[in-house]
C-alpha cells in the first residue's frame, strides 16, 4: 500500500504537471469491473460528466487521498487502496492491464487510474462536503504543526505498545510496517514498549525519528520494496529502500552496532529491530 510519503510524493508532482489543466475527456473502462472504483456513483456517465470541461486549480491531499480541486466547486478523490497506481502518461502509450480510468486533457496527456485489487476508490464530491468528508482525528505529520508536547500528552492518553500505536491509522495516518519500524530504530525504542512509560527524553527522540523519517522518505521519492510496488507519477520507483535500517533486514548487521538485526511476530505480520539499539 502506498504509505503517506509516497501519496505525498505524487501529490507534488501532480502539483506540477497537472494544475491548470482542462479536462477534455474521461474514459471509465469497461470490461475492468471499474464500476467497483467509482462506486459512489450509479453510472459512468453521471461520474464523467462531473470532470469533462473542468479545470485543476490545485492539489491536494487528506490523509492517504490524493485531492484534485476544480473550478467547478466540485473535487476528484483518489485514494489507491492497496495496490493501485497513478500514472500520467501521453495518450499514445500502451494502456496498461488493471487500467480503470483514463482521464484526457485538453493540453498534457492522460492520467490513468491503475487497481490491479479494486481496493482503492474514486469519486467526485461538491467541495463544500469535502470537510465534512475528513472527520479523522489523526496526525498528519506531514501536514500539521504538532508540537512535541503536544504529541507526548497524545502518547500518554493512548497507552498503548508503541508500534501498535504508530500503525493505528486513527492515532497517526500512513506510517505501515516499513516506517514505524524504521522510525523506533531511528529513536532507539523497541516496539513493544508502552506509550504512556515513556521518558520526556524517549518522546523527543520518537518525535524527531517521526518527522526526519518521513521528510527523508519523500526527499528520496518514496520507498519501492517487495509487495509495495511503488512508482511515482512517471512510473520511477523511490530511492529510500536503499536507506532501510531494519525493515526486512533480520539476519543482517545492524548498520549502527553490527549486531543481528531481528524478526518479531506481530500481529498477522512482522516487525523487525535491533536488540541492542532499541529498548
Amino acid at each position: 500500500m502506498p504509505e503517506l510519503p509516497e501519496i505525498e510524493v505524487l501529490r507534488r508532482d501532480l502539483e506540477k504537471e497537472v494544475v491548470g489543466r482542462r479536462i477534455k475527456d474521461v474514459e471509465v473502462r469497461p470490461g475492468t469491473n471499474a464500476m467497483k472504483i467509482i462506486r459512489r456513483h450509479g453510472r459512468r456517465k453521471e461520474f464523467q460528466d462531473l470532470l469533462v470541461g473542468a479545470k485543476v486549480d490545485r492539489i491536494g491531499r487528506s490523509g492517504r487521498r490524493i485531492v484534485f480541486h476544480l473550478d467547478s466547486d466540485h473535487a476528484l478523490v483518489v485514494d489507491l487502496g492497496d495496490a493501485g497506481h497513478l500514472f500520467k502518461t501521453s495518450a499514445s502509450d500502451p494502456v496498461a492491464t488493471n487500467t480503470h480510468i483514463i482521464i484526457a486533457f485538453t493540453i498534457g496527456g492522460q492520467m490513468r487510474i491503475i487497481d490491479p485489487n479494486r481496493s482503492g476508490e474514486v469519486y467526485v464530491t461538491p467541495s463544500a462536503d469535502l470537510e465534512a468528508e475528513n472527520d479523522s482525528s489523526a496526525i498528519d505529520p506531514l501536514e500539521q504543526q504538532v508540537t512535541w508536547h503536544h504529541f507526548s500528552a497524545l502518547l500518554q492518553e493512548q497507552g498503548q505498545p508503541m508500534k501498535d500505536l504508530l500503525m493505528d491509522e486513527k492515532f497517526i495516518c500512513g506510517l505501515g510496517d516499513i516506517y514505524s519500524d524504521e522510525i523506533l530504530f531511528a529513536a532507539g525504542i523497541k516496539f513493544d514498549r508502552q506509550s504512556d512509560k515513556l521518558s520526556s527524553q524517549d518522546v523527543r527522540r520518537i518525535y524527531r525519528a517521526l518527522i526526519e523519517v518521513l521528510q527523508e522518505a519523500v526527499k528520496a521519492r518514496g520507498t519501492t520494496w517487495g509487495r509495495k510496488n511503488f512508482r511515482d507519477l512517471h512510473g520511477a520507483p523511490g530511492g529510500w529502500q536503499l536507506e532501510l535500517k531494519v525493515y526486512e533486514r533480520d539476519g543482517e548487521a545492524c548498520r549502527r552496532c553490527r549486531n543481528e538485526i531481528v524478526k518479531e511476530e506481530f500481529k498477522d505480520g512482522f516487525t523487525y529491530f535491533c536488540p541492542q539499539c532499541q529498548s
